[in-house]
């Protein structure tokens, strides 16, 4: 089986990251890209860091009107990411258009709710009932709109799997069991992740910013 490990590799210089992407690429088996790395270096990065020789995850969340994102989708087929995010509350006919633009061999996911939110901040923005039951509710509309996936915190990741048991599940705000909290809120293990059915595990601050990012890297791994 593959390595699930996706480095979230947003480092503000471009060097600095393809740097860390070479040396822990035998450990990992992915690139994410986000949000601050590509509007600091545009398509110009994703194609120095695909260099490395590693799938590229590009985490945009597109959230817009269809057209918008359809049009986003096609302007990056050219990237040829192995994984796109849009968020599901773009809703369905969204979703639907984003994933009839996407390339080929382009898994499209739809965030669900992101890790940093919990219950009491889904409240404060009118959303009824718990981040739980509105992951499972967006899981549902992504599946019905025909994506690949979602992305989904590891609390919500195994009560999804089995709704949608061939689906393509992305679980970030993954903390080794020694690890820092910092801003997630919904958290767990990798293995704890991987055992629930996660497909692909993100994982960006305990490598990235460790002391030794290949020994961190490789104690992850060894853990799955």
């Amino acid at each position: 089986m593959s390595n699930p490990i996706y480095l979230a590799l947003d480092l503000p210089r471009l060097d600095a990251a393809i740097a860390l992407a070479h040396k822990v690429k035998s450990h990992v088996g992915g690139l994410k890209l986000g949000l601050e790395f590509f509007c600091a270096h545009g398509h110009h990065g994703v194609h120095e860091v695909a260099k490395v020789g590693l799938p590229i995850f590009l985490d945009l969340k597109l959230h817009d009107i269809p057209n918008t994102v359809a049009g986003a989708m096609q302007a990056i087929h050219v990237l040829q990411p192995a994984i796109v995010t849009i968020h599901a509350s773009g809703g369905r006919a969204m979703m639907e258009d984003a994933k009839a633009a996407a390339g080929e061999h382009t898994k499209v996911v739809a965030v669900t709710v992101l890790t940093s939110l919990d219950d009491a901040d889904l409240n404060g923005m009118g959303v009824a009932g718990s981040a739980h039951d509105q992951a499972l509710r967006l899981a549902d509309l992504a599946q019905e709109a025909g994506l690949d996936g979602i992305v989904c915190s590891g609390h919500e990741v195994g009560a999804i799997h089995n709704r949608w048991k061939k689906g393509y599940f992305v679980v970030p705000g993954l903390r080794p069991a020694d690890g820092t909290v910092a801003d997630q809120k919904r958290i767990v293990t990798p293995r704890a992740a991987r055992d629930a059915g996660a497909s692909v595990l993100v994982i960006g601050r305990p490598i990235s910013r460790a002391e030794d990012p290949v020994a961190a890297a490789r104690a992850i791994e060894a853990t799955l």
